[in-house]
């Protein structure tokens, strides 16, 4: 197979994949492996070293994190199957976006803050939102149609 070929098929919609484009599938996974291997080292790094009696609310947040990094294995082999997982992590990355960094950079005080560092990393929510097949989401989750 030539290289335009190997290329045009990236971009067009596979019966393979529920009607879903190589390419969205690739950078899915891609998504899972960064999800399971940097979100996994440091979460379960923490959770396995950690000494001590938890606070709950703490607890609370690592174990979601560390069940994110889990179920994120899954989506490397499950990919269209674990989309629910991406589609969560981006509503809660942006919501808290909006609720928490957009009224500390409208009031300048975002540059500085505690919250700065994790503001970078929760931006990095246009890597999935560029990688989510919409109208696949849209069919299978909205309308309900379950062969988009």
């Amino acid at each position: 197979m030539d290289i335009p070929t190997m290329f045009k098929n990236l971009f067009t919609k596979s019966t393979k994949f529920d009607g879903i484009r190589p390419i969205n599938i690739y950078f899915m996974r891609l998504i899972y492996v960064l999800m399971f291997f940097v979100l996994g080292k440091d979460v379960w790094g923490y959770i396995l070293s950690y000494s001590g009696v938890w606070e709950e609310n703490e607890a609370v947040a690592w174990s979601v994190w560390a069940a994110f990094s889990a179920l994120a294995l899954l989506g490397i082999f499950r990919t269209v199957e674990m989309i629910p997982i991406l589609l969560l992590e981006i509503f809660y990355k942006v919501l808290w976006l909006i609720l928490v960094v957009y009224p500390l950079w409208q009031s300048n005080e975002l540059v500085g803050s505690g919250i700065e560092e994790t503001a970078f990393a929760f931006a990095l929510v246009v890597l999935p939102i560029l990688a989510v097949p919409w109208g696949y989401v849209f069919k299978r989750y909205i309308l309900g149609k379950k062969n988009a």
